[in-house]
């Protein structure tokens, strides 16, 4: 059975119930950077609306409180003894700080993530110089320093100026294997221009090629002694392997040494990959991937990775998955995945971005609700939560505006196409709580002319009173060019959303498209492609 699952919750929490000791073959992971930024989700909005939403993706800070002294607790009560000298040293070096928090969460993740990957697995931590260094010494406790592998360095974005310090461009790759029988394959880069400047030569059919000597004089070790085409010399190679250079038109004959070997470009496997990144450039404004997640790396980033460290049909496990960039290259490369995240904002992105990506793609959402009670139960602990998950499944996007929690009347967002002309737009309003009443309907209304907006949409938990669906009847119709007429306020509940009886009704020739940016479609490939 395939294994492709996207877990919704807390990484330590889903790691520890759901996955078993040694069944993951390689990890990467992309956490929160310590860097005491608030990392802001960018919708780009279509032609003709007003300005781009924003919503808080995620706060990286940490902070030194009771979870994360219950967290160093665990620490010191799990078997890895050097891990738990290692955590207290850095404690009575840094003290109860942010760092020491962020530490702390880190520690107790890494001892799950070792637990679960198999002694032929690797794991790679990708980090910036704010922790590396800490968290390089975490790694040797929970790994063992025998199985540090690499410091790899990728160059993230050109240069640029930072305040009284040289530019930072760099991010850092902590490569650690489980044991000495690791998986690895030999990954080449392209060669740069001066390399192929020395493929001068060119032949008939416009293949490049530089010639290569072909005496063993000089050479330590002996060669062949004999006479070929009436050039006698010593050769690196015996007569039998000269007659067949020559009959394959390898062999290039000239005046001042006799005979020399032609090496051609396009048979050269290029350079072998070294542990400074350069030539996988970063996801501009531009870039066809570009989905707006604050931190997306590029695929190709990841392709090398997964090319490198595991083969076909091994299971790959990202517990920080963001916008999904591994699960993404995972699959393309035929491998199996497991995400998890702990933002129902984030389990949203990555539905869109695979769906579009590999249509028809069968995966599991653990963690999310499936039913009233679940849905209950999530608006109850945390109503932005509830609120972005209710969004996704009416595939709107959720909307915060410039600051959090600020009340515009507005959870969610859709845009849709039903003609030629500009994008129009659909407000979204999500209630998580046990009492609605037909006011909400009129001030969704009042904020639906405001906005300029064809349909309004009132999500609700609860279900909707007569007088409430009176209103939303009263407000009329949107009448769109070539589609007729559709309700004006529209009210879906919850429950007949995840039974599949309710869904918004609208008319839209984009499907999708512009609520949010749609990743493009993929073949299935075992390795990475070429980056040029």
């Amino acid at each position: 059975m395939t294994l492709q699952r996207l877990y919704f919750g807390d990484n330590l929490a889903v790691i520890r119930e759901h996955l078993a000791d040694e069944s993951v073959d390689l990890i990467y992971l992309d956490p929160p950077f310590n860097s005491k930024r608030d990392y802001n989700l960018l919708f780009k909005t279509p032609k003709g609306q007003q300005v781009d939403a924003q919503i808080m993706a995620f706060e990286d800070s940490w902070r030194w409180g009771p979870e994360a002294e219950r967290e160093f607790a665990e620490i010191l009560h799990q078997p890895n003894t050097q891990t738990a000298e290692v955590m207290q040293a850095l404690r009575s070096f840094l003290g109860e700080n942010d760092m020491m928090a962020y530490l702390v969460m880190m520690a107790n993740r890494l001892l799950e993530l070792h637990r679960v990957l198999k002694s032929t697995g690797s794991l790679y931590l990708h980090c910036d110089p704010t922790a590396s260094h800490y968290l390089k010494i975490v790694l040797d406790a929970v790994f063992g320093k025998e199985n540090f592998l690499n410091e790899l360095v990728w160059k993230r974005t050109s240069a640029h100026s930072d305040t009284k310090r040289f530019g930072a461009n760099m991010d850092i790759l902590l490569y650690y294997s489980r044991s000495e029988d690791y998986i690895f394959n030999p990954v080449y880069q392209s060669y740069n221009d001066a390399y192929k400047a020395r493929f001068r030569n060119v032949d008939s059919d416009g293949r490049r090629w530089a010639d290569d000597n072909l005496t063993a004089k000089g050479l330590s070790g002996g060669g062949y002694q004999y006479e070929y085409k009436g050039i006698k010399s010593l050769w690196r190679c015996p007569l039998e392997t000269m007659q067949r250079l020559d009959q394959e038109g390898r062999l290039h004959f000239t005046n001042k040494d006799g005979i020399r070997l032609k090496r051609y470009l396009d048979e050269s496997t290029g350079m072998p990959c070294q542990t400074i990144w350069t030539d996988i450039p970063p996801i501009n404004s531009q870039a066809a991937e570009r989905l707006g997640y604050p931190t997306q790396k590029p695929l190709a980033l990841l392709e090398r990775i997964i090319q490198a460290s595991s083969n076909e049909g091994d299971v790959i496990l990202d517990p920080f998955c963001g916008c999904g960039t591994a699960i993404h290259a995972a699959h393309k490369m035929n491998r199996q995945w497991i995400g998890i995240d702990i933002t129902h904002l984030a389990i949203a992105v990555i539905e869109t971005r695979i769906k579009a990506a590999f249509p028809g793609i069968k995966f599991e959402v653990i963690g999310v609700p499936k039913d009233l009670a679940s849905a209950r139960d999530l608006a109850a602990r945390n109503k932005y939560q509830f609120q972005w998950w209710a969004c996704a499944r009416v595939n709107a996007r959720p909307y915060q505006g410039r600051k959090k929690g600020a009340d515009s009347g507005i959870d969610g967002l859709i845009y849709f196409q039903d003609d030629a002309g500009l994008a129009k737009k659909i407000i979204v309003s999500v209630k998580g709580g046990d009492n609605v009443n037909v006011s909400m309907i009129r001030d969704l209304g009042h904020v639906v002319e405001r906005e300029k907006a064809a349909i309004g949409l009132f999500v609700t938990l609860t279900p909707p009173t007569k007088p409430m669906q009176t209103e939303a009847l009263s407000a009329g119709y949107y009448q769109s060019p070539h589609f007729g007429a559709f309700p004006k306020l529209q009210i879906l509940t919850i429950e007949g959303v995840l039974n599949g009886a309710e869904r918004a009704r609208y008319p839209d020739l984009s499907q999708g498209g512009l609520t949010f940016k749609k990743a493009e479609r993929e073949t299935l490939t075992g390795e990475q492609e070429n980056l040029l």
